[in-house]
């Protein structure tokens, strides 16, 4: 099922680490990780999320903010039981361990390229298999998945795609145009619109459209360090001005946002 990332060939487990047929051999971290991204495939010392931006999503989440959004997710995973699954892009683990609870016999894998995020992911759910890895060269053998998770994460659909059996579906979860609509009013002078639907261009042939559905609701934001967790977690956490952020953060009333989120699943055909 693991593959290596440097040759592709099979990875066997060993006590503490992982070894190809090659010799090239990856350690497990103290934490349950396996660290599959070598250092020629990365484009930075320590790419993805840092630890600051890690720890203010981890703390967002875990206040249930986002709570109907994980629950829809694993709700729609489970109608689905697939026997092998991947979350593409897990972050800090929230979405990932709501997905390990609802899919409890199948076998769960997550992956991101971020150390920081993995490193407190993996203490959610220590039964899933945890990697630091790229979302370009998943470490994973072709058509091994039957559900790939992709949540507010960028996505190769063509690695994607090599990574589905056929009948096997990818649930790609992401902002529709009113999603924070409120909070984006209040940080910039002019709202940009933008497609939610541009995705869809980017689907690759073999892979059919098959459900889509959207998730909207409201949430109020009493206190002042959920909205600056809310904004250290998104880009508006270095695109707006200080000022702006800071009044949003300290304003005495509760910040009242739009919630909505586009949901798409897309089958692999034979």
């Amino acid at each position: 099922m693991l593959t290596c990332p440097l040759c592709q060939a099979p990875l066997t487990r060993l006590d503490n680490a992982v070894r190809c047929a090659a010799g090239h051999s990856f350690d497990r971290a103290r934490q349950g990780y396996l660290n599959l991204l070598p250092v020629q495939h990365k484009n930075s010392r320590d790419p993805g999320d840092n630890q600051a931006m890690v720890e203010a999503r981890r703390d967002f989440l875990d206040a249930g903010h986002y709570a109907p959004v994980a629950q829809r997710l694993a709700q729609l995973a489970a109608e689905r039981a697939p026997a092998r699954w991947l979350d593409i892009g897990c972050g800090e683990g929230y979405y990932t361990a709501q997905l390990g609870q609802a899919l409890p016999t199948a076998d769960g894998y997550a992956l991101d390229i971020s150390r920081e995020a993995v490193k407190r992911a993996c203490r959610r759910a220590p039964a899933l298999t945890w990697m630091v890895a790229s979302m370009a060269r998943v470490p994973l053998a072709d058509a091994s998945c039957q559900f790939i998770a992709s949540v507010f994460s960028p996505l190769d659909w063509a690695e994607a795609k090599r990574l589905l059996s056929v009948g096997g579906g990818l649930m790609r979860v992401g902002p529709t145009q009113g999603h924070l609509m409120e909070l984006r009013e209040a940080l910039y002078d002019e709202v940009r619109p933008y497609a939610d639907d541009k995705h869809l261009a980017l689907v690759p042939q073999g892979m059919q459209h098959q459900h889509s559905e959207v998730l909207e609701f409201r949430l109020q934001l009493a206190e002042p360090k959920a909205r600056a967790d809310l904004l250290a977690m998104t880009p508006h956490g270095w695109r707006a001005s200080a000022e702006r952020r800071s009044r949003v953060i300290e304003q005495r009333a509760p910040f009242e946002v739009t919630i909505s989120m586009r949901y798409d699943y897309f089958v692999r055909q034979a």
